[in-house]
């Protein structure tokens, strides 16, 4: 659904809405936002709402503090778990300047320009997302554990299962929301789920990653629990992966469709594009250094390669109905900014296309076992967030996607984190600090 800003203010007036949240995520996909009461809408819709932006890691320096918040009426979404009487709703925001510009860092921004090229095209790309979760008990002070909600393993039911009345909650919070939860189900990992939900444009499915990290956030809280988005949250188990589904359709058919047994050969060139940049994007899809305990490890892929219905593949065109037919590509992890992430994925895509890039052979390997002879010859993915920072900091492509500003300020963040992890005594303890305890 989509609403001006004239019929959401009426929404507002008529469905007793009290309160008011405008959402945004920072550059590195921490979603933030300022709550103001809705006799102030209008004004947020016409002059928009000022923050401190240098407050915030990656946006401005202190000397230009004043950004300003610019909710977008179609995004607008009420929060059904939270209390009543009064409705509460929340609005993704644009950011801007203070004098009306747009601001160029602005990470939701930089996805729409790359949609728009996808559209001059004469593509329209659709995403989706499967995202992995971890669920932990609390303490007697409700914060997190180490101790998972329960020992089950891959779609076990009760009473290995004990998340399943936490993801039905989600799930329905979720379809009320109007995100459309397509299936759940208990993951290989102790206490380790996943939901996914309905393919959308790619903006949509930024924001709707967003809104399902809150909403998975909010309700296991609620029912006495903690959900950790972390890469590798348990250093002995599988590690929880963010795979991202894409197809293209020009003139409303999917051009990933098989025809008479062959792929389209934009389709194949879509795919070329994203292998040949794979490892210099990695640092934007796996954007931790506890991201490279699990790439290569326990089904997560090692290699830049492709396949059909090879899990052990970075990309592979999954079984479906010839309507459904798309990619699924396997190295992303749920601690990304989806929109800057899913910018540099499309770009590579369209890039490829733009080339005519010839898509290599099928490798039908499982190369979690293969031998040195066949994985001598592929390229691999950065083994740590020091060589995906070094493949970034050389790269022509990410530049011009996102800017050398902004690509230089991400690295130049990522090398004090990394700096820090060296400084410190225990990569565990690294670990529950800097990112168990936030993402």
């Amino acid at each position: 659904m989509t609403h001006t800003a004239n019929e959401v203010l009426e929404f507002v007036r008529e469905n007793d809405v009290k309160f008011i949240k405008l959402g945004f995520c920072d550059l590195f996909g921490n979603q933030k936002n300022i709550s103001i009461m809705p006799d102030e809408l209008q004004s947020a819709f016409e002059n928009g709402i000022s923050f401190d932006s240098s407050a915030i890691e990656g946006f401005t320096e202190v000397t230009h503090s004043d950004l300003l918040l610019f909710p977008d009426p179609t995004t607008l979404t009420i929060l059904p778990w939270r209390p009543g009487p009064g409705r509460v709703v929340r609005f993704y925001c644009n950011l801007r300047n203070p004098d009306g510009s747009v601001y160029s860092h602005d990470s939701r921004h930089i996805l729409e320009k790359v949609i728009e090229r996808c559209s001059q095209m004469g593509y329209a790309c659709k995403l989706g997302a499967e995202c992995e979760f971890y669920l932990f008990k609390t303490d007697e002070n409700g914060n997190p554990t180490q101790t998972t909600i329960d020992y089950g393993g891959y779609l076990d039911i009760p009473p290995l299962d004990k998340g399943e009345n936490i993801r039905r909650e989600i799930c329905l919070c979720l379809d009320e929301m109007g995100l459309k939860p397509e299936k759940s189900h208990h993951k290989q990992g102790p206490g380790q789920n996943e939901i996914d939900f309905k393919f959308s444009d790619p903006l949509t499915c930024a924001d709707n990653l967003l809104t399902f990290k809150s909403v998975v956030k909010a309700i296991s809280e609620r029912n006495g629990f903690y959900s950790s988005f972390m890469p590798k949250p348990l250093m002995d188990q599988c590690g929880s992966g963010l795979h991202v589904n894409l197809s293209l359709s020009k003139n409303g058919l999917n051009i990933f469709k098989n025809q008479n047994g062959e792929h389209s050969k934009v389709a194949e060139s879509f795919i070329a594009g994203i292998l040949q940049k794979a490892a210099e994007i990695t640092l934007f899809l796996n954007p931790t250094i506890n991201s490279y305990e699990r790439l290569g490890n326990f089904n997560a892929p090692k290699y830049v390669s492709w396949s059909h219905q090879n899990s052990s593949q970075l990309v592979r065109i999954p079984a479906s109905n010839v309507e459904k037919v798309r990619m699924e590509l396997r190295s992303p992890d749920p601690s990304i900014n989806p929109y800057l992430a899913f910018a540099l994925i499309m770009s590579a895509g369209l890039d490829g296309i733009d080339e005519n890039l010839i898509l290599p052979p099928a490798l039908n390997e499982n190369l979690y076992n293969a031998p040195e002879s066949i994985t001598a010859n592929l390229t691999a993915l950065p083994e740590s967030l020091e060589e995906a920072v070094a493949l970034a900091e050389k790269s022509v492509f990410i530049k011009k996607i996102i800017g050398e500003e902004l690509t230089a300020k991400y690295i130049h963040i990522k090398k004090a984190e990394i700096n820090s992890f060296t400084l410190g005594r225990d990569k565990e303890e690294f670990y529950r600090e800097r990112y168990f305890k936030y993402i």
